[in-house]
């Protein structure tokens, strides 16, 4: 039977695949964002008109009695205009990810990917060999496989098939999932203490058919309990052992035992990380009845996923640049390394992704940065992304900049304009540029931008600075 159904922030990333796939399964759609009324995103509404979803004003207007669910991203405000009329109405409201936990739940079967990092990769991972296996499913992602759009890895497949979804932590719904294959990836400070989150991970380690955890991370190992329980990775203790063979500039190797025999793993995107995403991938896909000869052969092709260590180009002189998601401690560390395994000198640009998440951050990332760098290495802050509301607005790239020691000679870009003049200043011949940080819709069009000014200047013979330029603070850039 079909539901008319209203998506209120349907131009979120987790928001607009969902608002999809109901359209897919023959369900009437609608939807507003707040985004679409200021003219932004307009691909995106694009493609979603072309479903026969109808994008009306986020003005409380669109919300009428006719509609069965209201369903609302987390990101929004509790009293909006169309909050208070669905509730007025007594519509049905449905949070984003309690609509999600249902898709996964009503699987057959259903897979719930999750953990603080990796879980988007991990995921596009499943999908990719799903679909190059030729496996019926549907898969939900928060990005997109590289080269493919659409913000979100989004596989439709039928109702009754296999779910593949990322579970995420973020606004304590974690607790709402029953999925017949429930994978932990890492439990690390993220969004909140980690006080706060082993009761969320708990919960979802009992409401499972079956549970893979990675044995390198000491909180989900922890989960394992009783039941039937999987452990991977490079740990000695694990089930499903983990050998690394090969870490290199843009690639990674290893071996994973499976008890059917090895499975040779050649991931083509670098990093540690990446080779436990992929043998974490690897289970999922043989647990949905995928021979190991085909998920070696699809992850030998993995395209790899949208901001996640993606290579925007690499220049005449040299100079590469990454565009990256990281956006926590672990995932910064994670990125900052493995662009360091493939360059002598990094620059690092990190935009914290919102007032909370900078004043939560604010504390690691005092700690971290003057750990990871090395001397060379040069970092700037891009500031504070704000994407509107009411929020506080009580901390700044600067002063997260002065929390750094001067030896670090740490900058700060009051724009993205301030970024690419601030990298092509700085850039030498074989340096890797890395951008980082989540939720501004800008990154990637800032990614290219600096890739472009960076060649425009090679075109033209414009040398970078000198190496022995010293390290001295450089303030704002504005």
């Amino acid at each position: 039977m079909a539901v008319r159904y209203h998506f209120s922030g349907i131009a979120g990333q987790g928001m607009n695949p969902l608002a999809r796939l109901m359209r897919a399964w023959g369900h009437e759609v609608q939807g507003s964002d707040r985004a679409l009324d200021q003219g932004k995103q307009r691909d995106l509404a694009a493609s979603l008109s072309e479903l026969g979803i109808r994008l009306l004003p986020q003005d409380g207007t669109a919300v009428t009695a006719g509609l069965d669910r209201f369903v609302y991203s987390t990101a929004v405000e509790a009293e909006t205009p169309e909050v208070r009329a669905a509730r007025a109405l007594g519509i049905e409201r449905v949070p984003r990810p309690a609509l999600l936990a249902e898709v996964v739940n009503g699987g057959g079967p259903g897979v719930a990917v999750s953990g603080t990092s990796g879980k988007s990769t991990v995921t596009g991972m499943v999908g990719w060999i799903l679909r190059e296996a030729g496996v019926p499913a549907t898969v939900l992602g928060g990005a997109a496989l590289v080269g493919e759009g659409g913000g979100s890895c989004f596989i439709v497949g039928p109702a009754d098939r296999a779910v593949v979804a990322e579970a995420c932590e973020s606004d304590g719904t974690l607790v709402g999932y029953r999925p017949r294959i429930g994978l932990v990836h890492n439990v690390t400070r993220d969004h909140a203490e980690l006080p706060s989150l082993r009761p969320q991970f708990a919960t979802f380690a009992r409401h499972r058919g079956r549970l893979l955890v990675n044995a390198r991370c000491p909180e989900a190992a922890a989960l394992a309990g009783a039941g039937r329980t999987v452990s991977y990775g490079v740990s000695a203790t694990a089930d499903v052992r983990l050998d690394v063979l090969r870490l290199e500039a843009g690639r990674a190797l290893g071996a994973v035992r499976l008890p059917t025999g090895e499975l040779m793993l050649d991931v083509p995107q670098p990093g540690l990380h990446n080779l436990e995403n992929a043998a974490a991938a690897a289970l999922v896909a043989a647990d949905l009845g995928v021979a190991p000869a085909t998920i070696a052969a699809s992850i030998r092709r993995f395209p790899g996923v949208a901001r996640r260590f993606e290579v925007v180009g690499t220049t005449r002189s040299g100079i590469r640049v990454v565009d990256d998601y990281a956006h926590n401690g672990d995932k910064i560390r994670a990125a900052i390394t493995t662009a360091q395994a493939g360059a002598d000198r990094v620059l690092a640009v990190f935009q914290p992704h919102g007032f909370g998440p900078a004043r939560f951050l604010r504390d690691e990332l005092k700690v971290l940065l003057p750990a990871l760098l090395r001397p060379r290495d040069r970092f700037c802050y891009a500031e504070v992304f704000y994407a509107g509301g009411t929020v506080t607005r009580d901390v700044s790239s600067a002063m997260l900049a002065e929390d750094l020691p001067p030896a670090i000679g740490c900058a700060q870009a009051p724009d993205h304009r301030a970024v690419r003049r601030w990298v092509v200043k700085e850039a030498e011949p074989g340096d890797t540029i890395l951008l980082m940080g989540a939720r501004d819709p800008d990154l990637p069009a800032l990614a290219r931008a600096v890739y472009q000014s960076l060649e425009t200047t090679a075109a033209r013979g414009i040398a970078g600075p000198s190496r022995s330029r010293s390290r001295e603070r450089p303030g704002s850039l504005g």
